[in-house]
This record gives structure tokens, C-alpha cells and sequence, in this order.
């Protein structure tokens, strides 16, 4: 008797979970807006189902896409303070905004940002920013005021940092450095050239795509890919993510097919640099995010796809044009902020916590 009651009990759970996952499998209005050109070609080919995929149940009951600001350029760069704020950019009009946790009201927190693109907060609240007018990173500091930290990878001019994560073990950042030469940058800047770039400051030819560590408190950059250990610079490196205990590293790239340029994971050694590199997912893309469960959330032309710990699609929300950026926020961490469609910052809520608000 007391098994038939266990499994009627089972059987009962397992069909309000399948009820309830069911009811996330939602449609979106789709969104005709054509993508700018970091999401690329490939994304207005990409796939044009609106139906959110979470069959693990990922998503809070009844969880919509909802439009929290528009009118934008080009979001970029979603990052969470320690209220749960979220700060992003709109590259073209070298704007930083900010969507504040207690009201939802979206305010221009700076103007003039060195182009930034990739954000991320340090412990001591300042906003960590990919400057790529000058090729620098920068830390800006709550009343908006800027350092630039680092301009440089052995007295040559950096590509153009794209995004930044920083180990919330030892403060050490880490920042991906592709080649997008840019319409705003200075005439005679030694970057500038036709698309597509043939080189770099980084590289006679090739792209001279790589990922850079800066120690806590130190100016100096370490290039952590290298050719020795597989890695082909002759790429975009694109959105990077790691893990709260600090010891593993998630970077993709970006590439005219946006979708299938692939994300790679390394182990963190205690100096910084990276060791054991291999392919986590045939999926590249752009800017990527983290749950406590250890899934990696990546941006691209299909809007937002989560894979687990084993590499394995577990999640996606189409926005209906892409997506270039994710971020978890909010009051309670359990919301999923999205820099997409492009022209707007989008979000949906979540039954998962965020890790990269400390």
C-alpha cells in the first residue's frame, strides 16, 4: 500500500512539473528590426521560432519576455550591481544606462564611456568597462568618474576589449579582444581597415584574436590563449563567463556565422592563466551569463540558449532578432536580463539565481 501511495505521489509531481514547464512553452510577438552588424548577417537568417524550449523548468510559471526599455542603438554590456541594478550600454551613442531594481525606471547613468561595450562590477562597486574607442578598459567609479586601467598588451595598441569577467575569488579580470574596426574611431587609428580585418596590433596577419588576464592591482595585461595550446587567434573571441568558486573559464567567438563559431572551456590556474583548454559547445556567439546550477546562458542570433555543465541544450528564449548581452538581476537575482533585440533591453523571470552579483 505505502508503495502505491509513493508512486501515485511521484506520478503526481512529475505531471505539475510537466504542467508547469509546458505552460513556459510561450509565443512572442516577433520583432522585424534588422540586427546591426556585431549580430550579423547570420543572425537575420537565423531561426524565426518565437517558442521558449525549458524543459528542465529554468523559468518561473507563466515567465514572458517582457520589453523594459527601447529606442536604443545597440544595447551591449549588461551588468548587475549589488542591489541588483542593471547598468547597460548603447555603444553607438556612447551612452551607459541604468535599470533601477526598486522601480523599473530606466535613467542615463553617463555619457561619453569610451565606447563601451562589455561591463562588469568589482566588489567595490565600480563599474569594470570594454572602452574600445582607444583600445582600453576602464574602471568608473559610482559618481562616474573613469581610470583607465590598462591600453595596452606589450606597448601595442589592443584591439578593442569586448567584454570583461572578473573572479570573484581574487578580483583578477579577464578580457576577450577581437578585431571590429569602427566608424568612430579616430582617422589615421592604426585599427582601422575594410571589413573584414586582415590585421592587428596584436598580429602582422590574422586577426590577432585573443583573452588577457589582469591581476588585481596590477597594469600589466597576460595573454592567457595561445597558439600552444590550440587556440586559432585568427578569430573573434567574444563573450567570457567563469565560475563563482573561480577555477573554470568559458569564452566563445563571434563569427559571421554567429551561431556555430563554438564556446570553449579552460581551467583557472592560482597564477591566472589558463590550462586544459577544450570545446564545451559547437554554439559561439556573443555575451554570456551564469546560473548557481552552473548553466552557461549564451547571446546570439537564436536570442538567448542555455547549455549545462555538460554542454548539453537545456534552454533557449528567442527575442525575435538576437540577442547580444545577458545578465541576471533584480531584487532576488532570478531575473534574466537580455541586451536584445538590439533597440531595446528585454527580460524574463527565472526559478534560478544568478552568480555574478557579489
Amino acid at each position: 500500500m505505502k508503495k502505491k501511495v509513493v508512486l501515485l505521489l511521484t506520478g503526481a509531481l512529475c505531471s505539475f512539473a510537466f504542467y508547469a514547464c509546458s505552460k513556459n512553452k510561450i509565443k512572442d510577438a516577433p520583432i522585424t528590426k534588422e540586427v546591426s552588424e556585431e549580430t550579423g548577417a547570420a543572425a537575420r537568417r537565423g531561426s524565426t521560432d518565437t517558442s521558449i524550449y525549458d524543459p528542465t523548468c529554468l523559468l518561473a510559471p507563466n515567465a514572458k519576455l517582457k520589453i523594459l526599455g527601447e529606442g536604443f542603438s545597440f544595447t551591449e554590456g549588461p551588468a548587475v550591481d549589488k542591489k541588483g541594478n542593471i547598468f547597460f550600454t548603447d555603444q553607438p551613442n556612447d551612452k551607459i544606462y541604468k535599470w533601477a531594481a526598486n522601480n523599473g525606471k530606466i535613467t542615463t547613468f553617463l555619457t561619453g564611456t569610451g565606447r563601451s561595450n562589455g561591463m562588469a562590477f568589482d566588489k567595490n562597486g565600480n563599474l569594470i568597462t570594454c572602452a574600445d574607442m582607444h583600445g582600453e578598459l576602464w574602471k568608473i567609479a559610482p559618481n562616474g568618474s573613469h581610470t583607465v586601467l590598462v591600453n595596452n598588451y606589450k606597448g601595442k595598441l589592443l584591439n578593442g576589449p569586448n567584454d570583461v569577467w572578473i573572479n570573484p575569488k581574487n578580483g583578477g579580470m579577464y578580457i576577450t579582444d577581437p578585431i571590429f574596426p569602427r566608424g568612430y574611431w579616430d582617422a589615421g587609428d592604426p585599427r582601422q581597415q575594410e571589413w573584414p580585418p586582415t590585421h592587428s596590433q596584436q598580429a602582422p596577419t590574422g586577426k590577432g584574436g585573443y583573452v588577457y588576464y589582469l591581476a588585481a592591482g596590477s597594469h600589466t595585461l597576460v595573454r592567457v590563449t595561445t597558439e600552444a595550446m590550440g587556440w586559432d587567434a585568427d578569430g573573434w573571441p567574444n563573450g567570457v563567463v567563469g565560475t563563482p568558486d573561480g577555477k573554470k573559464l568559458y569564452v566563445n567567438k563571434w563569427a559571421p556565422d554567429i551561431n556555430t563559431a563554438g564556446t570553449w572551456v579552460f581551467d583557472i590556474k592560482p597564477n591566472g592563466t589558463l590550462a586544459n583548454m577544450r570545446k564545451f559547445a559547437d554554439m559561439g556567439g556573443d555575451g554570456m551569463s551564469m546560473d548557481e546550477r552552473g548553466n552557461i546562458y549564451i547571446s546570439n542570433s537564436y536570442g538567448v540558449t542555455a547549455f549545462n555543465s555538460k554542454g548539453i541544450k537545456i534552454f533557449n528564449v528567442p527575442t525575435g532578432d538576437g540577442a547580444t548581452n545577458n545578465v541576471f538581476g533584480g531584487p532576488n537575482n532570478k531575473t534574466l536580463f537580455i541586451t536584445g533585440p538590439v533597440d531595446k533591453l528585454t527580460a524574463i523571470k527565472m526559478n534560478v539565481n544568478g552568480v555574478e552579483k557579489f
